[in-house]
């Protein structure tokens, strides 16, 4: 108990010097820069909470005697109806330009006041309520030059007002050798992003309109409102897209997060389905989406900081309500786009967390709180256009495989009669325009009948299939063989045909017939009968032809000894024997 007792009075002591020490208002160090080109502020620099709106005049008269407290980097002061004045004092080397950067673009206004050789302030102006073209130093960022040619130490006074947000962003000195070459890595990487987000958009859009796929469409819709949200906070947007309109950036600040987070949720509904699970499960995507879009029109009209903490709340759940359908879409679909779907999505939804954490103030400012959202972006994109275009191949491939059936014979796959009479008018109007010759065989299995009586009727739907298997062999280049009846079949040979090779292909298929097939039972071969048309003929239509055709192969009687006959090949001599 006399230990515990202990403890306690020094607990006691300890705190109340801590208290007595809080008493004394900081100070800022004083800062030469003379050996570094960047110097952090980091710990060197004092702030104060104003809530009283007070002018540099005065602030500088009661600086004594306002509670100053040293600045970390993870501190974050808030600024409802209130500012945040930061104090520093710096020394800059004769002929040397030195700048103070903020590290982020989301404030109203900010302000740098100090006085010259002569006494008199300076003042110089940033933030988003204001065009970049007007701030004393254009740029992504909020930029101010120090004193130049000041022997003496310069006391600087940094005032930060905003509506909504937290101000917890990095204060940084620059040479100018050393702002410059910042600045040119920065515009290389956003230029690579931006690059990378507007190829994979514009690729998505189109194939989105040509195939009509909505999942492209919405993922285009994702992709830039994710993209344009995070280059307008990040200050690329009101530097080069709207310099003149400061009132975009108001408007940007109000759609991030949530239309980017309503985008992807209906981009994940559309290529997840869960309306498959649950229609429930569906209505509350749905109703999801219209409390965040509501919360980001509320925050437009009003924007106050309620109206921004229920938009980053929605935004939360928004994340959770992605997780959870990626999550069923990676353990329960047999899609494997879907596996890449929540590949793509695993960057973002982790990275998002800190940047959403920092607008809550959960945690403190970091680099990945910046920039992290950037990479998870730059990654997850070309992902989930891989992903889609997967989709798009197995949809695209289900549908030829359909159109191809109702197009085609199912038993054989060769074209039915229909699709052969359309590509047989096509046929006909191109020999006539181009005076040549084109060519229609008729074949038929002459022994089909005397097959099924024999070894069945699975035996004779093999022999359709050999029958298929043989006409294909037969065919070159954009030649046609179609099914256009129960044991009919129909070979179009393309101009510029003649006689002799027409007769020549019907000789091919009648011999082709005799051979033995493995599929067909043992001593079974197929005897053709075959017909040759030579065409156009200037009377007769696709239909009309075809029809002429499977009469000529009527005509063929069982007894008949010659498998082939010209219909209107005058001394072709064709003798094949009936097999």
């Amino acid at each position: 108990m006399r230990a515990a007792g202990a403890f306690l009075l020094w607990c006691a002591s300890w705190a109340g010097a801590s208290s007595a020490l809080a008493d004394v208002p900081a100070q800022p160090e004083r800062i030469g820069l003379s050996r570094q080109a960047v110097v952090h502020l980091n710990g060197k620099s004092v702030f104060w909470v104003d809530t009283g709106a007070r002018g540099i005049d005065d602030v500088e008269a009661s600086a004594a005697s306002l509670p100053w407290q040293v600045r970390r980097r993870e501190h974050m002061s808030r600024l409802d109806d209130s500012a945040v004045w930061i104090q520093f004092e710096a020394t800059s080397p004769p002929g040397e330009h030195w700048y103070v950067e903020v590290g982020a673009t989301v404030y109203d206004r900010v302000q740098l006041f100090y006085r010259d050789r002569a006494g008199k302030w300076v003042m110089q102006e940033a933030g988003t309520q204001q065009p970049v073209e007007l701030w004393s130093v254009p740029g992504r960022l909020p930029t101010f030059a120090l004193a130049v040619d000041d022997p003496a130490p310069v006391r600087y006074w940094l005032r930060v007002e905003d509506e909504r947000a937290d101000f917890s962003a990095p204060l940084t000195l620059f040479r100018e050798d050393a702002l410059q070459q910042s600045r040119e890595q920065e515009q290389f990487l956003f230029g690579a992003f931006s690059g990378l987000a507007s190829l994979v958009a514009l690729a998505a859009l189109a194939n989105g309109l040509m195939f009509r796929d909505k999942a492209l469409l919405a993922f285009t819709l994702y992709a830039v409102l994710l993209c344009a949200g995070q280059l307008g906070r990040a200050g690329i947007g009101p530097q080069y897209l709207w310099p003149d309109w400061p009132i975009w950036n108001a408007t940007m600040m109000s759609l991030w997060p949530g239309a980017a987070a309503a985008a992807a949720l209906w981009f994940v509904k559309v290529v997840t389905n869960p309306a498959r699970v649950s229609r429930a499960l569906d209505l509350a995507v749905w109703a999801l989406i219209a409390a965040l879009l509501a919360a980001v029109a509320l925050d437009l009209s009003i924007a106050s900081r309620p109206s921004m903490t229920l938009v980053l709340t929605l935004t939360g759940l928004s994340l959770l309500a992605l997780l959870g359908m990626l999550a069923w879409g990676w353990f329960e679909a047999h899609d494997r786009y879907l596996r890449w779907v929540a590949i793509g999505f695993a960057p973002v939804l982790l990275l998002a967390l800190f940047p959403l954490g920092r607008a809550l103030g959960l945690v403190p400012t970091s680099e990945i709180a910046r920039f992290g959202l950037f990479f998870g972006a730059a990654l997850q994109l070309p992902i989930l256009y891989y992903a889609l275009n997967l989709r798009l191949m197995a949809r695209r491939e289900g549908e030829l495989r359909a159109r191809a059936l109702s197009r085609s014979d199912a038993l054989t796959g060769l074209p039915h009669r229909q699709a052969l009479i359309e590509r047989l008018d096509t046929s006909l109007a191109h020999a006539r325009a181009q005076k040549q010759n084109c060519a229609l065989l008729g074949v038929r299995i002459a022994n089909l009948q005397a097959v099924a009586e024999e070894f069945g009727r699975e035996a004779a739907e093999k022999a359709l299939v050999v029958a298929a298997s043989h006409l294909r062999r037969c065919i070159v280049g954009f030649d046609m063989a179609a099914r256009v009846g129960e044991r009919d079949f129909a070979v179009l040979l393309e101009a510029p045909m003649t006689p002799q090779i027409a007769t020549s292909r019907a000789q091919q298929i009648v011999a082709s017939g005799l051979r033995q097939m493995p599929a067909l039972p043992a001593a079974l071969t197929l005897k053709f009968h075959v017909v040759v048309a030579m065409l156009p003929d200037p009377h007769m239509d696709g239909e009309a032809t075809l029809d002429w055709v499977v009469e000529g192969l009527g005509a063929i009687t069982p007894e008949t000894r010659k498998a082939i006959r010209a219909l209107n090949v005058q001394d072709a001599r064709v003798l094949a024997p009936a097999g």
